[in-house]
């Protein structure tokens, strides 16, 4: 058993950029590609994802030290580090359970595909890491196995459902045809899209728009994406009390986010789209006239500069709800660059709009921190079993990412319930 997990630890250690293509030149012969045209567009898309990690490492790169700037020109004292999704994923894959969760999501997948039960043939593998910390965070609190694998398959089937309701909204704002998102951390955040409509019939409220077309109109070129990542990025270096040099750096890095993400999801889209209009063949043959949406990591959302612009807003707002929110006892650090990611649907659902997106955004991160503060016993306790470095100083630990994920934390305490 510990040697099939060393193998499927391995295998994940290669990341999206290399288990992506594999998947997609997989399924570009399982939809009769020929094979150098199945390796071109498996080759393609991991060109582009090597392209969007790095353009997300320099947003990381970026936006940790800022926040840590930010935080420490605060004063914040609270008692439970964000220790990012990172140590979260490594965290999930040292649980025992760790070992049953891609063969199973894989059936699942399956099963639900040939059931009709969900549209959604997701080729993300990698991460399948969320539903290994579900079923880690359930095992933990009931030592049953198959307690934890129950509680992954019913995360997994919210993702696949939730990807199903947003593809549309992907395909038309994000413009990614027969694409969905089932990322766990992007899913928690869907209930976010009835927020916005709400908000949107509110009046006074409902006429505030910032969409970038309308920023673009209204300060010309000024208004541009790159612009308006220089802008944003530098007030956040002002923010954390940067130097000049420094103010201008990080905002430098973030006009090149800007400008840099939605080309490299043109070049995943160039990859994609062959094998997506060979399983729309293929799939017309076996089972007629039916609409499947390839399932992929958030990150492909990333290329709208709303979604960036939204979240370099929020990154302040999470560091200043930390302060402000009694019974809060979370410091966000680690995940605080992942909020692109998390708010991609918010983003969608109002259609660009940067102030919709930024108030319902606040709401969502504020339970976020309250949820990651109410599971960091758990949490930390998983760490310790899997022997995880704490951080300095860290009496416990949790995450933005999975420690405040809603759907995570639904499953988790109806299965405590019990136990």
């Amino acid at each position: 058993m510990q040697g099939f997990v060393d193998f499927i630890q391995g295998f994940l250690d290669l990341g999206a950029t290399v288990i992506l293509p594999v998947a997609i030149f997989l399924l570009g012969l399982l939809f009769g590609q020929k094979p150098g045209k199945a390796f071109r567009s498996g080759l393609t898309i991991g060109v582009a994802f090597v392209g969007i990690f790095l353009v997300v490492d320099l947003l990381v790169n970026n936006l940790g030290p800022a926040a840590q700037g930010m935080v420490d020109r605060l004063g914040v004292d609270l008692n439970v580090i964000d220790v990012g999704w990172p140590a979260t994923s490594s965290i999930a894959w040292a649980s025992v359970v760790a070992a049953f969760i891609i063969p199973l999501g894989l059936v699942v997948n399956v099963v639900m595909l040939v059931t009709k039960t969900t549209k959604t043939m997701n080729v993300d593998i990698w991460n399948y890491w969320h539903y290994t910390f579900m079923a880690a965070m359930v095992y933990a609190v009931s030592g049953s196995i198959i307690q934890g694998l129950i509680a992954a398959v019913l995360f997994q089937i919210v993702c696949l459902k939730v990807a199903d309701w947003t593809a549309p909204m992907v395909s038309e704002f994000y413009e990614l045809p027969g694409v969905s998102i089932a990322t766990g951390s992007t899913i928690s955040y869907a209930p976010g899209i009835f927020l916005v409509n709400l908000l949107q019939k509110v009046p006074v409220i409902n006429k505030w728009n910032a969409d970038p077309d309308t920023i673009q109109k209204r300060f010309g070129i000024f208004g541009e994406s790159i612009f308006i990542g220089l802008f944003l990025g530098a007030a956040i270096g002002i923010l954390a009390g940067y130097s000049t040099g420094d103010v201008i750096e990080i905002g430098m890095a973030m006009a090149a986010v800007m400008v840099l993400m939605p080309r490299m999801v043109k070049i995943l889209m160039e990859g994609l789209m062959p094998v997506s209009e060979s399983a729309r063949e293929w799939l017309s043959k076996k089972f007629g006239d039916r609409e499947i949406y390839i399932g992929l990591d958030a990150a492909v959302a990333l290329g709208h500069p709303a979604v960036i612009s939204t979240a370099l807003i929020l990154v302040p707002i999470t560091v200043v709800l930390a302060v402000i929110l009694p019974g809060n006892a979370l410091l966000p650090f680690g995940d605080l660059a992942t909020i692109p990611f998390i708010v991609a649907f918010i983003v969608g659902g109002a259609k660009g709009n940067i102030v919709h997106s930024v108030i319902v955004g606040t709401v969502m991160i504020a339970l976020s921190l309250y949820l990651a503060t109410d599971v960091a016993p758990i949490f930390t306790e998983m760490a310790v079993n899997a022997d995880f470095n704490m951080p300095e100083g860290s009496a416990r630990i949790s995450s933005i990412d999975q420690g405040g994920n809603l759907v995570n934390w639904v499953i988790y305490k109806f299965f405590a319930l019990f136990n």
